[in-house]
């Protein structure tokens, strides 16, 4: 069992756990954070997939307008516990067992909730099947503020897309996950990325935004 629990604010931050005859799978009482070793391989699939994830879970061109380096934003893809710079999250607060989680911030609420939870659940799974491990991936966990590293050490954290048009492109190249068990299909995510070049990506590029008005034009 999969218990997603969203948060009411303007981001569709989504909180998961896995269960298992009742019995909550996520937690170990010697793992970092609490963690056990099936949260930390769902954790290594989710941010393995995470490029390819947000061409669904941040849909448009506005999602990427709140992800911008600098201002806590979601923009880093490691994990850690409590560090809101991360793309996934420990909650320092959730501590039983039963409450044990992570939570995956980037997504936004311009996302069809259906399909942003199903494409991450599958990343999950794909990293629990896998047996992925986060921290031989290089995605952490960082426990340190971000903004205090220097460069070679922020070299060593992998950035996610800055645009939906660089979303799009690493959903075309990285969707195998998306395909096992019938969950979507191939002609879907073709239709998606097809879709959403055509009438979110290109219209924006290919016009005049009121503050290039201001900056260029507006004498």
């Amino acid at each position: 069992m999969w218990r997603p629990f969203d948060s009411p604010r303007t981001a569709r931050i989504a909180h998961q756990h896995l269960f298992k005859k009742g019995q909550p799978l996520f937690y170990s009482r010697n793992g970092y954070a609490g963690l056990s070793k099936t949260a930390l391989h769902y954790i290594a699939g989710l941010l393995h997939h995470a490029p390819a994830l947000l061409a669904i879970t941040n849909p448009s061109t506005n999602s990427y307008k709140r992800l911008i380096p600098g201002f806590e934003a979601p923009v880093n893809c490691f994990f850690s516990l409590g560090n809101r710079s991360a793309a996934i999250r420990i909650p320092k607060y959730a501590s039983s067992p039963e409450a044990k989680r992570m939570e995956f911030r980037p997504p936004d609420a311009t996302c069809n909730i259906y399909l942003a939870m199903a494409a991450q659940l599958m990343a999950g799974l794909d990293g629990i099947k896998k047996k992925m491990d986060p921290t031989k991936l290089g995605f952490g966990p960082y426990d340190v503020n971000v903004f205090d590293m220097d460069k070679k050490q922020l070299a060593r954290i992998k950035p996610l897309p800055g645009t939906l048009s660089q979303a799009l492109d690493a959903l075309r190249k990285d969707h195998e996950f998306l395909l096992e068990g019938g969950v979507f299909d191939k002609t879907m995510i073709e239709d998606w990325i097809k879709l959403k070049f055509d009438r979110d990506v290109v219209p924006m590029r290919n016009r005049t935004h009121p503050l290039e008005v201001q900056h260029y034009l507006d004498c």
